[in-house]
């Protein structure tokens, strides 16, 4: 280990620097003359397209001639580090200019202009295959040497483990990966995951092969494709740095990104706007541990503060919770019920949902009964925009696979936090558990949980949504203090049957008859989230045994808005071409796509509410609407005690 690094610092300091520069010679034997000036035009449009430091690296000669030898797919390869091969099948088309106007089934168009993207590709293999040298990495290099030979492997810091198999060239720059799609994997010591899961609105599948087609690819779209700047913002801004240059008169691009609310409110509109200047905090939002197993360690998620429109970015921003995002990974279930070997496999859609704050708030405290605790990381406004940009980006991209202990909610956030931020403080900071995280994040000073000091400010200022539980055990005290019910604890009241709670409504004073009410809400709640839990048990996956029974038109509209609210985890599904973010061009397309869907889910949910019942196990229908008698035998009894007291507000 320390012979390695001190070899490799050696090399840095002999290894000098060539003032020459690329030079693309074209074979030009068998070529008539028609031939050679279009082939030389092609090269000469190649070598003006690459950035100077390019040019000035790739420090050799390069002979390009035509071959038969190539497939009738492959246009061209870099076959030994100074000899470029082109399909010589195209060439009679280059020479008589059809190429220019002549389709191709490959992504930049036209046989011309692939064949200009391809040369410009396997330039940028042979650029990538050489050895790159920057100042910072070369300062690396020797720090680590000089940590290796004090105080050896062991004393090594995370910035330097692993940097021995680094080729340091531009497809294993940590940074690129990261955004590319190969991210460093949690808890395993700087390895990188195995498989590109940014697959959806990819310019050219062939990308996700491996990091060097990723960069070739890239780099293509970099220097051809006006528009890359504005539907890959961040790889634009990292190819623009690593060269000092871009590609001249770049678009103006949108300054907010489009995204789909996956909000549960089927009658508006999902596509919206996020405007990452208006976003004045990120906070990781993390709901707290409950029984369940999936849910022992909480859920991690990152809570965007959006200031309303017109509102000076600042604290005022948190009272503005209506137009809060969350930024949440989840397992995508459209099939059963949730399982814990398909979570163990990754059998599970991993996605980045986008929701609406109060849903995620309901969800939680009054649903799981689950506290939120909301809690501001530390980030400048650059990386405040870098990470939501990013989020955009892979809102678009994203769809991985779930694994409840390697690639969970936790590890997602994470993985995004560091892509989204670049902040080298992340580098090695590993934790599978959503409570972990955030011990961590603050542990490195990246998170100020001293928000959450004060209980009541916390709940004042946005900071903690606490569970609903709480507010029904107090409702639970009253009854117990106006009362003589026998129950001594909140779930046992509530896990009666509806009609046992019944008898108790007479005696209530208009207080008691006040949390009764609160109460049997939430036990409405609890059985309709009990008959999601068997509908998806039962019924998903059982259309072929649903077919022709009373069952069957239930059925079909639960399986069906399963299938169609896919699209609100994976929006690229409403596009039919195009790549990267969303472009003006597109918008059109994507309203009306967004607006057809949300309209089928409306009128499915439509159905699936008249329907519904039917699917229901009897016990639990019985209890649903003994459930809502109870709430309506409430309401009226809380008007009369109301009246009778003279109309006065509850104490």
């Amino acid at each position: 280990m320390k012979f390695a690094w001190l070899l490799a610092a050696s090399v840095l300091l002999w290894g000098g620097t060539s003032q020459a520069a690329l030079r693309l010679e074209l074979a030009t034997e068998a070529l008539d003359p028609g031939q050679r000036q279009a082939s030389q035009t092609l090269l000469d449009e190649a070598q003006a397209a690459l950035p100077p430091s390019f040019v000035a690296r790739l420090d050799r000669t390069v002979s390009v001639r035509w071959s038969d030898d190539l497939p009738a797919a492959v246009y061209g390869r870099a076959i030994r580090p100074g000899q470029l091969l082109l399909n010589a099948r195209l060439l009679p088309a280059l020479s008589d200019g059809s190429a220019a106007r002549t389709p191709s089934q490959r992504p930049h168009g036209t046989q011309r202009r692939e064949l200009l993207a391809t040369v410009l590709h396997e330039l940028t293999h042979l650029y990538d295959r050489a050895r790159l040298w920057p100042a910072q990495q070369r300062a690396l290099l020797l720090r680590c040497a000089q940590r290796d030979a004090s105080h050896g492997a062991v004393g090594l810091p995370e910035e330097c483990r692993g940097q021995t198999a680094r080729r340091f060239t531009l497809s294993d720059d940590p940074r690129l990966l990261d955004l590319a799609g190969w991210p460093q994997r949690v808890g395993r010591r700087g390895a990188r995951e195995l498989h590109n899961a940014q697959v959806a609105r990819s310019p050219d599948a062939y990308e996700l092969s491996n990091p060097r087609e990723f960069v070739a690819v890239n780099l293509e779209y970099f220097l051809l494709d006006p528009s890359y700047a504005c539907r890959r913002p961040t790889l634009y801004r990292y190819f623009r740095a690593h060269f000092d240059w871009a590609p001249g008169n770049p678009p103006s691009c949108a300054g907010d990104y489009p995204f789909l609310n996956a909000g549960r409110d089927f009658a508006r509109q999902p596509l919206g706007r996020l405007d990452p200047e208006r976003v004045y905090a990120v906070d990781y939002l993390l709901a707290e541990a409950n029984d369940n197993w999936v849910s022992r360690w909480g859920h991690s998620m990152l809570r965007l503060v959006i200031c309303a429109p017109g509102r000076p970015r600042g604290p005022d921003c948190r009272l503005d919770l209506d137009q809060h995002l969350v930024l949440s990974y989840r397992a995508f279930v459209n099939d059963v019920q949730l399982s814990s070997w398909a979570g163990l496999t990754g059998a599970y859609p991993s996605r980045l949902f986008v929701l609406p704050l109060g849903q995620v708030i309901d969800e939680y405290t009054k649903v799981e009964l689950r506290s939120l605790a909301s809690v501001p990381l530390r980030l400048s406004r650059e990386e405040i925009h870098d990470l939501v940009e990013h989020a955009a980006e892979l809102h678009w991209s994203y769809d991985g696979h779930y694994w409840f202990i390697s690639n969970n909610c936790a590890v997602e956030t994470l993985k995004l936090l560091r892509s989204g931020t670049g902040r080298r403080e992340l580098g090695d900071l590993d934790s599978i558990m959503p409570n972990g995280l955030l011990d961590v994040l603050v542990g490195r000073g990246l998170a100020d949980r001293s928000v959450l000091d004060d209980d009541k400010e916390a709940l004042r200022l946005g900071y903690r949504f606490d569970s609903f539980r709480e507010r029904y055990q107090a409702m639970f005290a009253v009854l117990q203090e106006r009362l003589a019910i026998p129950q001594t604890k909140v779930e046992d009241w509530l896990e009666q049957p509806a009609t046992a709670r019944r008898p108790w409504f007479a005696a209530a004073d208009l207080r008691a008859s006040a949390a009764l009410l609160l109460l049997e809400q939430a036990a409405l709640r609890r059985q309709l989230l009990l008959a999601q839990d068997e509908l998806k048990r039962n019924y998903l996956g059982a259309a072929e045994q649903l077919a022709g029974s009373r069952f069957a038109k239930a059925g079909e509209a639960l399986q069906q808005i399963l299938a169609n609210s896919g699209y609100l985890s994976r929006p690229a599904e409403l596009l039919e071409a195009g790549y990267g973010l969303p472009q003006p061009g597109e918008a059109q397309q994507l309203e009306q796509s967004s607006s057809a869907r949300q309209q089928r889910l409306l009128n499915l949910s439509e159905q699936l509410d008249q329907e519904v019942r039917r699917l229901l196990d009897p016990t639990r229908l019985a209890e649903i609407e003994a459930t809502e008698v109870n709430l309506k035998q409430l309401g009226a009894h809380l008007r009369e005690v109301h009246k009778a007291s003279g109309g006065f507000q509850l104490p």
